[in-house]
């Protein structure tokens, strides 16, 4: 099945991770993903949210693979900060590999934070956070 964006927006968490834990890894991306927050899953706020956190907050990452990093793309206006090392390690979730987006060693800001994220489309990957071993939201990448 074909998955994209305005689909997960409409999704509940159980959905969500039922997908997650059932799609692989996929490749370590390269270049510019756009993001989307899913907060409130399975509600009618989830899209305005979502929107709200894009246009103010966060648009996405962007890979560099060779070099095993990446940079969020935050602000209004886009600013490339707060790097992560990108690796494949077994998920927090169900112990499967997933691609980990890691901040403990390269953020003062995010030092707690740690992503995970699988391919669940072509192009589409489907993220979770966490927070000190705390699950935060979800969110999608659309290469």
């Amino acid at each position: 099945m074909a998955y994209d964006v305005a689909g997960l927006l409409k999704m509940t968490q159980a959905e969500l991770d039922a997908l997650f834990e059932a799609s692989a890894p996929g490749p370590i991306p390269d270049g510019e993903g756009q993001g989307t927050a899913i907060v409130a899953p399975g509600t009618a706020f989830t899209p305005e949210i979502a929107a709200f956190i894009n246009l103010f907050a966060w648009q996405g990452k962007v890979f560099d693979p060779k070099a095993g990093l990446l940079r969020n793309r935050i602000l209004p206006f886009g600013l490339n900060a707060i790097i992560a090392r990108v690796y494949v390690a077994p998920s927090w979730i169900d112990q499967r590999d997933c691609i980990v987006l890691d901040y403990s060693e390269t953020s003062i800001v995010a030092q707690w934070v740690r992503d995970e994220i699988r391919l669940i489309s072509p192009r589409l990957y489907l993220g979770k956070v966490f927070w000190n071993h705390a699950r935060l939201i979800d969110f999608a990448l659309q290469f």
